[in-house]
């Protein structure tokens, strides 16, 4: 085991649900004309051994040329019953290769074989994902959430039951999509929720967030995960944003109130907007902000900010600290103690916000900030 994980070999990711079953009912038409060619090839090259005396490897030449009458003509010659029996084969072989056409024509003309073969492909590559957003529902919300993503190169997969999903993917770019009810353990469990890092739901209709946040919470305790599933999803007023959190949405957000927000802001502070698109929405920006849960365990636990001493250490900037009751204080003071529930807002690059998350995770004040 360790020679394997050392020299980076891993058993390849297979979806729970791979179509095998589908697959094989879809190829058992073909099983009739495979037997029926294998008798076929075996009659003749038997009869060319007994009728003309033919050594086994020019029986079975001569049985192919005739058997799919490519017109070669004979490889040896043939008595008058040799004759006779290519003469059978030819006319018993044409039949048995229109059968085996009829066949293959009918079974891709229902277009189940190729629909089952790529959705097959698509569920063997959406089980390579890891920590990746399950997105419910397409619609224009999707879209541009799908932008960003792929922007920012977060991988996600789609799930809708629209029939022209397939269309609307390639339309939008999206390179995971599953066609299935959303709030169905079907379609979880396609979409490899197993290794998912949380789910995304941007139906119009408020049952229809309800119905997928049931559903991913109920396979949430199915499995026995550990760390729950980051739920997101959308609400058209504010008592629907009480009721998705209630039910076990971790965010809700309402686009009407987003909306409303962003132009008050603008509004008053009208060089707000350009803060936003390059600091908020711009790909590559160098600053990044994020709010870090501080564990009940950690060290900075009933110590003040200024002796925490985050901003001299990692180069970040807390904005914002948020205590065990869920209450926000944005620049809070460097007095300010850190208590169990706490979440500290920071804001700096990627990587010292990385840096400041694992320094946040140790149980003893590092060594190295002792002294700065």
């Amino acid at each position: 085991m360790n020679i394997k994980k050392f020299l980076n070999w891993r058993k390849s990711t297979k979806p729970h649900i791979n179509l095998n079953t589908e697959l094989y009912t879809q190829l058992a038409p073909f099983r009739l004309p495979l037997i029926l060619t294998v008798m076929m090839m075996l009659m003749g090259t038997m009869g060319y051994i007994v009728i003309d005396n033919f050594p086994l490897m020019d029986a079975i030449f001569q049985t192919g040329i005739t058997f799919t009458t490519v017109g070669f003509g004979e490889i040896r010659p043939l008595s008058d019953a040799g004759k006779i029996f290519t003469i059978t084969l030819i006319i018993v072989g044409f039949g048995v290769f229109s059968f085996s056409v009829g066949i293959l024509v009918e079974v891709l003309n229902k277009g189940d074989l190729i629909s089952i073969m790529k959705e097959r492909s698509m569920l063997y590559n959406i089980a390579r994902l890891k920590n990746h957003y399950v997105i419910c529902n397409h619609n224009d919300y999707t879209i541009q959430l799908t932008r960003q993503f792929r922007e920012n190169h977060i991988p996600f997969v789609v799930i809708d039951p629209s029939p022209d999903l397939e269309e609307e993917a390639k339309k939008h770019n999206y390179p995971y999509f599953i066609q299935e009810e959303p709030h169905t353990e079907l379609a979880l469990v396609k979409s490899h929720l197993s290794s998912a890092k949380g789910v995304i739901s941007l139906s119009t209709n408020i049952a229809d967030n309800i119905a997928v946040i049931a559903s991913v919470r109920l396979y949430e305790k199915e499995i026995k995960r550990r760390r729950p599933y980051f739920i997101m999803t959308n609400a058209g007023s504010l008592s629907d944003i009480e009721k998705l959190k209630k039910l076990g949405a971790d965010s809700v957000v309402s686009p009407t109130k987003l909306m409303a927000q962003r132009l008050s802001a603008v509004s008053q502070r009208p060089e707000m907007e350009n803060i936003l698109e390059d600091f908020l929405y711009k790909k590559d920006t160098p600053l990044d902000i994020e709010e870090i849960t501080i564990p009940s365990y950690s060290w900075m636990i009933f110590k003040k900010l200024k002796e925490i001493n985050l901003p001299d250490f990692v180069k970040v900037n807390v904005v914002g600290l948020r205590d065990e009751k869920d209450k926000f204080i944005p620049i809070p003071d460097p007095e300010q103690l850190v208590l169990q529930g706490s979440k500290i807002m920071l804001i700096g690059s990627g990587e010292s916000i990385r840096q400041a998350k694992k320094i946040a995770r140790k149980k003893e004040k590092p060594r190295e900030m002792q002294y700065v």
